[in-house]
């Protein structure tokens, strides 16, 4: 197995992360060894088939209907795909009012329009602005969950691990 490199010019990016998902990621790191961020329990790399079976799809898809699984985990949003995410975040960009020019930048697209491609760039307020729109979102979707944790089960509930996302799927359907 071999990294090739990035599809585009465009894909290898610098991105900046909202505090929460450095806090994640750093303690994640700390409590590995080797020099990424997700691998196999025996510290290899995940083929992309691998990540999702064994990661991807349980947290997206939820393991209840799983007899073997080790926690019981809610779904968050069956069906969902990796890609997926990116279109939640265009979203989520979109609602927050942040320019297209920054959504373009973070997500590695190009604008069809010269001229604001050309000329336009994304102020350093407009990038601390989508960090605290996306904090924010975390932030309201951990109480959410912490909110439901609390809530006292029935002795035939099995105990669920919380998921912050489904927290936020459940209160947008709403």
């Amino acid at each position: 197995m071999w990294l090739g490199p990035p599809k585009t010019p465009a894909s290898a990016r610098t991105i900046t992360l909202p505090p929460f998902l450095i806090d994640l990621l750093r303690d994640h790191l700390d409590s590995r060894d080797g020099d990424f961020v997700f691998t196999s329990p025996r510290r290899c790399w995940l083929r992309r088939s691998d990540f999702d079976r064994r990661v991807f799809r349980p947290a997206i898809d939820g393991t209840l209907q799983r007899p073997d699984a080790a926690v019981p985990i809610e779904p968050v949003r069956p069906g969902l795909t990796f890609h997926g995410l990116r279109h939640s975040h265009k979203t989520w960009m979109i609602a927050d009012g942040i320019p297209e020019i920054a959504q373009a930048r973070r997500l590695g697209h190009r604008l069809d329009n010269r001229v604001v491609e050309t000329y336009s760039h994304v102020a350093p307020e407009v990038e601390r602005r989508l960090l605290r729109h996306l904090e924010r979102r975390w932030r309201t979707a951990r109480t959410t969950v912490d909110r439901a944790a609390a809530q006292p089960t029935t002795s035939s509930e099995p105990a669920r691990a919380a998921d912050p996302h489904r927290a936020a799927v459940v209160r947008n359907q709403q």
